[in-house]
């Protein structure tokens, strides 16, 4: 078999930036002729970002990247391709390492580089940096990014908690540093956030290995969207509960909105999808770290959408609606998944089955649920 003429480009993310950078320098160890590429946006603020660039034996290079549009994120993608363009031209790079800058998220830059597939480049795979022992202390920190200098731009309203969750459910692979203090729990909360991820440790021959294994930019997208993710399954070990919450009964939009600060604080990590009476057709998705809640309309149930667009959805999301399907309802389900430490999973079911519409409510029907409070338009109808 001819090999592929493209420069392979893995990319390692994290907020655990000295987990980050042991990964990164065990990949340039282990792979001869390998280079990272890394954009500081430390300096973002005063409207400059560093590109450094540096192989086994040290820093190579060091140059400075103005912003565009007053914003870090956009300053790297605008730089990254061309400077892996160089390389991949000049012939010589075995493995380009992007080490993205610790806040930001490998998804983007993930379809950034597969988009230039056809410019000599490949992505061979996304890796998380993580250290076990640092997983619940990031995972429930709610703080935004801009408390600890992280933020990628002036209207970066994320926080510590949301990103890290998105950076280690992204990636199929989480590279593992070893910690002495990092317990069971650590890596029983690890292994139930991220169930299908391949987990390798940093200093091992698999690190290497993982880097060339391959990455789908649109399968990993598929698996990350509210109406077919691949939702982690009921697990209890170490101390460390994960609930998965399926029902088919619409929830009442008062009860739901009065109980959003207590279902988001009872869990370190919850998210999913679910549907409430007043909206029957919007697929909503929740997404909760850090004791902080992000509530968003996904696109329309594909119950709600006529026979003919059912051709234009991909068939992973076909897929995942046959699955839930309800002779009435359709697609429209709950299906909130839980994960944490200490999770009082009893107290959490009475109130989600609080939250739903009682046997007389749901009598009344769609017509009836119709003149059900709006509580939700604060959240879901600003612009």
């Amino acid at each position: 078999m001819a090999r592929d003429p493209r420069l392979p480009v893995v990319i390692v993310a994290g907020l655990h930036a000295d987990a980050r950078k042991e990964v990164v320098d065990r990949l340039l160890a282990a792979v001869p002729g390998s280079v990272a590429l890394h954009h500081d946006l430390t300096g973002a603020p005063d409207g400059t970002v560093r590109r450094l660039i540096r192989d086994a034996s040290g820093l190579l290079s060091e140059d400075a990247t103005p912003l565009v549009n007053d914003c870090a994120c956009c300053a790297l993608r605008e730089d990254l391709v061309p400077e892996l363009e160089r390389l991949a031209g000049a012939g010589v790079t075995r493995l380009a390492v992007v080490e993205l800058w610790d806040s930001v998220e490998p998804k983007t830059m993930a379809e950034v580089v597969a988009a230039h597939a056809g410019d000599g480049l490949a992505l061979t795979n996304v890796i998380t940096a993580v250290d076990p022992a640092l997983v619940l202390p990031y995972l429930g920190n709610g703080d935004d990014l801009a408390e600890g200098g992280l933020a990628a731009a002036p209207t970066d309203r994320r926080t510590v908690g949301d990103t890290f969750a998105r950076q280690l459910e992204y990636a199929p692979v989480l590279a593992l540093v070893d910690n002495e203090d990092a317990d069971e729990e650590d890596h029983a909360l690890l292994a139930q956030l991220h169930p299908t991820a391949r987990r390798v440790t940093a200093g091992s021959d698999d690190l290497a290995a993982a880097a060339f294994a391959g990455f789908d930019v649109e399968a990993a997208a598929a698996a990350q969207h509210p109406a077919c993710a691949l939702l982690p399954q009921e697990a209890d070990d170490a101390g460390v509960t994960t609930l998965v919450w399926h029902r088919g009964r619409p929830f009442h939009p008062g009860r739901l909105y009065e109980a959003l600060e207590d279902l988001c604080c009872a869990a370190a990590r919850s998210r999913g999808r679910f549907w409430l009476a007043d909206r029957p057709d919007a697929l909503l998705a929740w997404d909760a770290a850090g004791g902080a809640l992000c509530v968003e309309s996904a696109g329309p149930w594909l119950a709600s959408l006529p026979d003919a667009a059912w051709e234009m959805v991909p068939p992973m999301r076909r897929a995942a609606a046959a699955m839930d399907w309800h002779p009435e309802h359709g697609d429209r389900c709950q299906h909130l998944v839980f994960t944490s430490p200490g999770l009082d999973r009893d107290g959490l079911e009475r109130l989600l089955e609080s939250c739903l519409l009682t046997d007389e409510e749901y009598e009344a029907g769609p017509a009836g649920w119709k003149h059900l409070p709006a509580a939700f338009a604060p959240l879901l109808d600003t612009a």
